[in-house]
């Protein structure tokens, strides 16, 4: 029986009208409605012709989750009247439940791309409606980009509807061809805001690690709403670790502690969302349970603010979850949980003044996801390049190219990008590009049940209390009884029929050929990641071939293998070394098969330890293999790294004499004053510039010891402006010397911020103005007025003042020490002399 009461209630039926025209018209359409309002459920229901009799329609509802989806399914079924199976049925990756007489299918965006991909025409479906667009997942986007195609090329008569609570109306419409957006107002059951930020300061999220201490803090903001306000709690946190560690903490509560997250069993899952319970329950959920689930009883929200992204680090070949803070979208749609069935309560962990800097939507994972997946479903679709798809957001194009690089080496694509044979096969496991390379290359080493359990594990990580040791956690998981190891079992029979249907047979003698359970999950693991092979450099650390280290922790069983094939690592910002979070043990040889792309031999000359090291080396990527001597390295690569020598220790290594530096000093001093044609000529200057004035003595040279019998200073003069004929000026602009009236050539020194001529006073006696030079209107020189004994005694840089107003001080101090040397009245217009007075 349907049960039109509830039907009759939901706020989004009012919005059928208007969703049916702009669909009769467009064929697209945007439908915005907030939580509650029954756009997931009656909105399939009605479009497919369920409720009025009308015609059949067969619709596709794709949800961003599982848990979604089978909550969904059997939310329309109980409305029906049915079991789901019947006209309502669902399938998510391992669980299919539709019957003959299905026409409403609820799917994850997972299943709708494999499905595009086999069928592009989508055929005897006619409505597809995106739950949740705003969420941003990458396979959304894309089976958005894919149905666009449809209809444009195949099917124009395909409808396709974007839906969620908190969206982008405008770029969904504008994506979809301009399509009319719809809006469901509907009765809003209001919900109070409580800010309750921490009292103490809490570290941010930094990397997976979030805070203990505002993990206590939501704990103690769960009791308090239990304490404050009547219902049950849904309380959101970011991850398994999370809401176990909170658990924890709600000891001797009173209230019913339940669990719910992408991990959580099926049953454990549905028995939250059917609500039976005599005392009042906490439910800790991850952001599955934002969208498309009402969890019955729930009247108030406890948000920790916070959520996972994917983040990848595209040079190092490592993706893993951060923790962010939660979007406005987010927000709200978390609050919403707490107004579907009456009014309620949102306690946000977080202050007001924050909530305005929350960034309004959450990042869309082409922006920050490894694109593997994407590049192989868009090179499967026929378009490589992926710039004939409708997206969004564009694929960064690095990103997008680090993912090509994973797709040629793993042979999915050619050089030209398109997809391969081997390529198809692949997508259609089902899988991480990484993954389903492990699972058809290493089902024939270790045999295809053995295979498809390593890469079981790998596609979902096992428990942190598995280990860090792949190998281990596989022996866990084939004898453990939890939650996760039944998952794991689900997943290898999918995947040992993968194994079968793709034509890797069932491996040599049935199981592998005898490989132990270390080397066929070390062999797997290292084909999955070939660049994350690490051997051991002392102390549980690694080296990987891609150039990343990797620590393992303190009592891990790993830390005596020489060599590991490393799955899962993170690295934390700011640190040099990822840390490893499960690996198995492999030997070299498997290393070097597996990793065989990347190892490479050839000459290595470079500048190491304040010289030139030349060597034949062989390499898996950063590892190095082996090394010998070279004798007679090429001279071009000897040259490159004489120019790094000097990059990392600058001119010094050259052999500076006095003239060299008098003479750098003084094109110095000329470049600063008058610039044009006189060169620069500080150490960053010249290294850029070697070329132009240390050849040919620079391509003789091949070791630090032939650059310190370099003469700086002969080379230097090369870069003088000869081709304008400025060079002959040198010593007229900037001359080495300046002769006094005593008659002495006194040297300059340039090195300082202004040209300096340090010279005994006797002998200055009678020039009556400054000497200048850089030209006849140029710089005076700081004239540095020495006593007979060379001492400073004074420093001007205005001679004819000092005369005037300083000589008389000088004069009274020195003529008593200094008897025998002349000190007239007027030196300005005395002789100057070089000797003492005569004798009397």
């Amino acid at each position: 029986m349907i049960r039109d009461d509830i039907l009759g209630s939901l706020p989004v039926r009012t919005a059928l009208p208007a969703l049916e025209r702009a669909l009769d018209r467009h064929g697209c359409a945007v439908l915005c409605a907030p939580p509650g309002t029954g756009k997931t459920t009656l909105v399939p229901l009605a479009l497919a012709g369920l409720l009025d009799g009308g015609p059949v329609r067969r619709v596709i509802v794709a949800e961003p989750r599982r848990i979604a989806a089978r909550a969904a399914a059997r939310r329309m079924a109980w409305l029906l009247g049915e079991r789901v199976g019947e006209r309502v049925g669902f399938t998510v990756r391992g669980e299919r439940v539709v019957g003959r007489a299905t026409v409403v299918e609820v799917v994850t965006t997972g299943v709708l791309l494999q499905r595009l991909q086999r069928d592009q025409e989508l055929a005897g479906v006619d409505v597809v409606i995106l739950d949740e667009c705003h969420e941003r997942h990458l396979d959304a986007d894309t089976v958005a980009a894919f149905l666009l195609d449809v209809r444009t090329a195949l099917r124009p008569e395909l409808r396709l509807i974007a839906a969620s609570a908190t969206t982008d109306a405008e770029g969904w419409a504008r994506l979809l061809d301009d399509a009319p957006v719809v809006a469901a107002h509907g009765v809003y059951h209001p919900v109070e805001t409580v800010w309750a930020p921490p009292t103490a300061p809490v570290r941010p999220p930094h990397g997976m690690r979030v805070d203990p201490a505002l993990l206590t803090h939501v704990a103690s903001v769960v009791r308090r709403a239990l304490a404050e306000r009547e219902g049950d709690v849904l309380c959101f946190l970011p991850g398994v670790g999370e809401i176990g560690r909170v658990a924890g903490q709600l000891g001797g509560l009173g209230a019913e502690v339940l669990q719910v997250h992408g991990r959580a069993p099926a049953a454990a899952q549905d028995a939250v969302l059917a609500g039976a319970s005599e005392g009042r329950r906490v439910v800790l959920a991850t952001a599955v349970a934002e969208s498309s689930l009402t969890v019955p009883g729930v009247r108030v929200v406890v948000d920790a603010g916070l959520a996972r992204e994917p983040r990848t680090d595209h040079a190092r070949g490592l993706s893993a979850l951060t923790t962010v803070r939660v979007s406005q979208a987010g927000a709200r749609q978390r609050a919403g949980r707490a107004g579907r069935e009456a009014p309620g309560t949102v306690y946000r962990c977080w202050s007001q003044a924050e909530d305005g800097r929350l960034t309004r939507f959450p990042s869309p994972e082409i922006k920050v996801a490894d694109l593997a997946a994407f590049a192989l479903q868009a090179a499967c679709w026929g378009d490589p390049s992926a710039e004939g798809l409708a997206l969004l957001d564009p694929p960064p194009p690095g990103a997008l190219a680090a993912a090509r690089s994973v797709l040629t080496a793993t042979g999915a694509v050619g050089e030209d990008g398109r997809v391969t044979e081997r390529g198809v096969r692949m997508a259609r496991v089902g899988l991480h590009p990484r993954l389903a390379r492990a699972l058809l290359d290493g089902a024939p080493e270790v045999g295809a049940r053995r295979a498809a359990e390593v890469v079981a594990l790998l596609s979902e990580e096992p428990p942190r209390s598995y280990g860090d040791d792949l190998a281990a956690a596989w022996r866990t998981a084939s004898r453990g009884g939890d939650a996760y190891a039944a998952r794991w079992r689900q997943e290898v029979r999918r995947l040992t029929q993968a194994a079968g249907t793709a034509g890797t047979g069932s491996g040599r003698g049935g199981n592998g050929g005898g490989a132990t359970d270390d080397s066929a999950a070390g062999l797997i693991a290292a084909l999955a990641f070939p660049e994350r092979v690490a051997r051991a450099r002392g102390a549980g650390a690694y080296l990987m071939a891609s150039g990343t280290g990797g620590e393992l922790s303190d009592g891990s069983a790993l830390r005596d293998a020489p060599w590991l094939a490393v799955a899962v690592a993170d690295r934390p910002a700011g640190s040099p070394s990822a840390r490893v979070r499960l690996a198995a043990v492999v030997d070299e040889d498997t290393a070097l098969a597996a990793a065989g792309r990347l190892r490479a031999a050839g000459e290595e000359v470079r500048w190491e330890n304040g010289d030139v090291l030349a060597r034949r080396v062989e390499r898996l990527g950063a590892i190095g293999l082996s090394a010998r001597a070279l004798t007679s390295p090429a001279p071009a690569l000897v040259r490159a790294a004489l120019l790094e020598g000097l990059r990392s220790e600058g001119p010094e290594l050259l052999r500076w004499t006095r003239e060299a530096r008098a003479l750098r000093e003084r094109l110095g001093f000329l470049h600063r004053e008058l610039g044009g044609g006189w060169p620069d000529v500080s150490d960053e200057a010249l290294v850029e510039r070697a070329d132009a004035w240390l050849e040919p003595e620079l391509s003789r040279a091949r070791r630090r010891a032939d650059l310190a019998r370099l003469d700086a200073g002969q080379a230097l003069a090369r870069l003088l402006p000869w081709s304008t004929g400025e060079a002959g000026r040198l010593d007229e602009l900037a001359p080495e010397r300046i002769e006094v009236p005593s008659g002495s050539r006194v040297r300059v020194e340039y090195g300082g911020p202004q040209p300096v001529l340090a010279v005994k006073l006797q002998e200055l006696f009678g020039l009556r103005e400054t000497p200048r030079v850089a030209g006849r209107a140029g710089v005076p020189v700081l004239v540095h007025l020495l006593s007979p004994a060379g001492r400073p005694a004074a420093v001007t840089a205005d001679l004819a003042s000092f005369w005037r107003e300083g000589y008389r001080a000088v004069r009274a101090e020195l003529r008593g020490r200094y008897p025998r040397h002349p000190w007239p009245e007027d030196p300005s217009t005395a002789v100057a002399t070089r000797r003492v007075n005569s004798r009397r």
